[in-house]
Formats: C-alpha cells, structure tokens, sequence
C-alpha cells in the first residue's frame, strides 16, 4: 500500500514491530496519548521505527474511518496512504500540548483529504455497502434484517454531506467529544453543533419513513 520508497514500508518489518516496541524507550505506566506523543517527537527527528510503529497502532483506523466517509475501499486506503504521508513530512509541526491527540489529528487529515477527494471532479458515486461483519452468527432472519436495516443506515448517511457525515462518525462511530470532534473538522463547537443537528434532522426524517417510524 505504501509504494513511495522515501517512506518507511510498514510491510518491511512482518514481526519485528514488537521487538522494536520493546527497544524503543517509551513511557511506561503512561496512557496512549503520552505514548503516541513520545513516538511523534521520534518521527519528527526522523526516526523510521517510531513511525513503523505509529503506522500499525493506527493504519486500520485511518482506512476505516477513510471508508466510512467515502465507501470506497480502494480511496479510503489511498487517503489513509496519503494521511500518513503527512504525518511522516509534517511531524513537526503537531504539539502534544497544542489540544489534540495524535489520534485526534489524524482524524482531522483523514476527514479533510476525504472531503477535498470528493471535490475532484471525477469521483464515483456513494453506491458501495459496506460489508456485513459476522460477530456472533446470527440465524439466517436475523443476518438479512440486519443487513437490510444496515444497508437502509449507510444508504441515509450516504445522502448527508460530508461534513456533516463526517460529525456524525467522530462523535458516534469514533466515540469523540464535541471538543476532540470539532477539531478534528477544524471548526468551531458551535458550528459542529449545528452539523450534528442537521445531520441527525435529516437522519431521523430518512429512516424514520424507512422504517415507518412517526413522533
């Protein structure tokens, strides 16, 4: 996935990112957050195995989240590629003590290159569905309902723009407060406050006739 040979190739190191864990001095008895900061101020000074590492604590996230605005599967690993990419440039320039996780950063790049690749002109349609998880094999009845009430859930969000799409994943697919979720978007609470709310009107009136559903 990652193809440019100026970048670290998280592939290059099949089983050694646990040794390399190990070796690197990191803070122990410390939440994720410090973690991730620790490993961010060793990729600012170019350290390869800190961002190897960075890449495989979050490389799923990045696509998933990717998907989930996009739902497409081959541009949600190239956003995540690319939203890499400028962690590995731009290092530098994130602060620990700036307001945001590094979690919360890389959802900001993650959302902002989804919606500039929705920009381009060219770009296929939201017509892709997600593909059913299978958790607890459930009977055949139930699979179908919940692959026709899923399919009725990602057809809604679908419909939303992306910005408010977008709000609607940070705050209750990715569990982030108002706080972390704005920004994340790089707007203010308020103005992520009125995206939820529009977003969820528009929701409610889309599955609410969807699924007989009156106030």
């Amino acid at each position: 996935m990652f193809a440019s040979t100026a970048l670290p190739r998280p592939s290059a190191v099949p089983g050694a990112l646990s040794s390399t864990l190990l070796s690197l001095p990191l803070p122990r008895n410390e939440t994720v957050q410090d973690v991730d900061a620790a490993l961010m101020l060793r990729v600012a000074n170019g350290d390869h195995a800190a961002y190897r590492l960075l890449v495989d604590r979050y490389l799923r996230h990045a696509v998933t989240m990717a998907y989930r605005v996009l739902f497409d599967r081959a541009d949600a690993e190239e956003v995540a590629q690319e939203a890499f990419l400028r962690v590995w440039q731009h290092a530098a320039r994130w602060r620990a003590d700036g307001g945001a996780s590094f979690k919360t950063w890389l959802n900001r790049v993650v959302v902002n290159l989804c919606i500039d690749r929705k920009r381009k002109p060219g770009m296929a349609a939201l017509d892709d569905q997600p593909e059913p998880i299978d958790e607890t094999q459930p009977t055949p009845y139930q699979a179908r309902l919940a692959a026709e009430t899923g399919d009725r859930v990602t057809a809604a969000l679908a419909k939303l723009p992306e910005r408010q799409r977008a709000a609607i994943l940070l705050c209750f697919w990715e569990g982030e407060s108002n706080i972390t979720a704005a920004q994340a978007l790089g707007v203010s609470v308020g103005a992520l406050e009125s995206l939820l709310v529009r977003a969820k009107r528009s929701l409610r009136d889309d599955l609410g006739a969807a699924f007989g559903i009156t106030e």
